[in-house]
């Protein structure tokens, strides 16, 4: 009885082993914590990062790169500065931007996340109104 316990211990911990070997970068999923805001200067931008398997939010990754521009509406070159704010959410990312005139912008980031060889990015989109 023992060694039938012993063995499906040492399955499941393989199986998790396996699961957890086979997740990658595209496992991640940023999304707008609010997809629609007044355009303005020093608007405040958050998204949220998500493991899809889990669906709870991902802590501690490290953004290095983000890019605000209006792509969605066929003016990538309006691109606006953008500061990382400080986290007051697990898995929420803030940050300070500029949104000049009413449209759509694409907010491009890209992360390291805990334990994650591979770079993490996502693409958001946001609609600034008047």
């Amino acid at each position: 009885m023992l060694s039938k316990f012993s063995t499906a211990a040492v399955a499941a911990t393989l199986s998790l082993a396996a699961t957890a070997a086979m997740a990658g970068a595209g496992d991640y999923a940023f999304e707008p914590v609010n997809p629609e805001m007044k355009k303005g200067d020093d608007v405040t931008l958050a998204v949220r990062l998500t493991n899809k398997q889990t669906g709870k939010p991902v802590a501690d990754a490290v953004i290095f790169k983000t890019r605000v521009d209006m792509a969605p509406d066929g003016m990538a070159e309006m691109e606006s500065a953008v500061a990382l704010l400080p986290s007051k959410e697990p898995g929420v990312y803030a940050f300070k931007t500029d949104l000049p005139m009413a449209g759509r912008y694409q907010v491009t980031l890209s992360a390291k996340v805990q334990g994650e060889p591979d770079t993490v990015t996502g693409k958001v989109i946001v609609k600034a109104t008047k």
